[in-house]
């Protein structure tokens, strides 16, 4: 399977190759209100996955995999979602470390937690 172009949407269905993203990236382009329907997606090529994200059309709905789902919806709706479409699963920004100045030596050469 691959993609149908509807009047309101183009439905992705099973494994979308990356001889179809040229097509639906002209199709979106030339749709007033560009929008996709991945019920039965199944797989997307990478080619296919840079037009969505360049193009951001409107999701009718997602996948049924929820691992696809997570990262389609997040590509489209600009929200990313963890792989079960809940919240998002990617780690909070880590605070900035702080460098410590080293310990000032001694004359003998030790520093003072050296002793």
């Amino acid at each position: 399977m691959t993609i149908r172009y509807l009047k309101k949407h183009a439905a992705l269905e099973g494994h979308i190759a990356v001889d179809d993203a040229e097509a639906l990236a002209q199709w979106l382009l030339k749709q007033p209100s560009p929008a996709v329907h991945l019920g039965r997606c199944e797989h997307v090529h990478g080619a296919v996955l840079q037009v969505l994200l360049a193009l951001r059309p409107r999701l009718v709905k997602p996948p049924a995999d929820a691992m696809l789902a997570g990262v389609l919806t997040g590509v489209l709706t600009g929200v990313p979602t963890g792989a079960l479409g809940g919240a998002s699963e990617l780690a909070p920004a880590r605070p900035a470390t702080t460098r410590r100045k080293p310990a000032s030596k001694t004359s003998s050469g030790l520093s003072a937690s050296d002793r």
